[in-house]
Parts: C-alpha cells; structure tokens; sequence
C-alpha cells in the first residue's frame, strides 16, 4: 500500500473542511473556559462570514440559512467524524461585532460530555458539514480553556502503569 492510498481509506479524515467559519466559543466568557465537570453544554455564536471559495469567488456563508449539521470538539476528533452534535436546532439571535455592527448569527449549544475534550487542547473547532455525507463543508475555531479533566488523566496514567508494568515488583 502506497502512501498516497492512505487518505482514500480514512474515510471522513480526508474530508475537505476550509477554515472559513467565523465563530466565538462560550460567548461573554473572555477565556472561553469549559469546565467538563461543571458545565452541561458549551455555547457557540457561529456569525455570517464572506470569503472566496477555490474558484477566487465571493461567497457568504449566513448560518441562519443553512441546515443544522455540525460537529464541535477538539481537531482531532471532529477530523475523525466524531465530536458533539447541536443539542437542538439552534437559536437565531441578534449579535454585536467587535466592529459595533449587529447582525443575526445561529447560537448553537453543545453537550460537553461528548465533545472529548481531555484538557490538553487550547482550541476547539465546528465543523459545518455541506449534506448528510459529512465529508465536506467549512471549520471554525476558538481558543479553548478546558478544567476538569484531572479523573480522565489519571485513568489515562494508570491503564499505563497496568501496560508496561510500571510500580510492579
């Protein structure tokens, strides 16, 4: 197996997400902080965005818009298909930019528990998905403080300990 067969068989992995999403994770809360022990869900603001796409056009991605299919977590795993779904469709709210402006953006709510987030990460990403396929469509990313991690840390370290034997006489 070559190489470049790899991608073909990673399935959502090669999927062709842009960064083209503009969006704020835990809106009014300057660190963005998520507390996995504490929090239910996490909030993310997705606002309309302009860009070009690859043909040099300009596009408008308006969430508002746009059905309801995103995933939100640490890169690797919505890379990998996986992440926390919207607990609902979203709400539609008018928003302040930091340029003063308001506009509509989608408001979206995600559980905390299924975003597998382990406390390591500094950002975290959305990913929109085009259709139901999920292999394509645009990402977004915010920093990301996360607490609360400390118990799955420490399984982590003894399913280790267990592995290689470590603290065995």
């Amino acid at each position: 197996m070559s190489v470049a067969s790899i991608p073909a068989l990673s399935g959502v992995a090669a999927a062709h997400f842009p960064d083209k999403l503009d969006i704020d994770i835990q809106p009014g809360n300057e660190e963005n902080f998520i507390d996995v022990d504490d929090h239910e869900s996490v909030s993310v603001v997705v606002h309309p965005s302009e860009f070009l796409d690859g043909d040099g056009e300009r596009k408008t991605f308006d969430p508002t818009d746009e059905p309801v299919r995103y995933r939100f977590g640490p890169r690797f795993a919505v890379q990998d298909g996986e992440g926390a779904r919207p607990r609902d469709e979203g709400e539609v709210t008018r928003v302040e930019s930091d340029s003063g402006d308001d506009h509509e953006a989608l408001v979206l709510r995600f559980p905390v528990g299924e975003a597998g987030f382990d406390g390591e990460e500094e950002t975290g990403w959305l990913y929109w998905e085009r259709d139901d396929g999920g292999k394509h469509g645009y990402a977004g990313f915010d920093s990301v403080r996360v607490y609360g991690t400390r118990a799955s840390n420490s399984n982590l370290i003894e399913l280790l300990k267990r592995e290689f034997g470590a603290g065995d006489n």
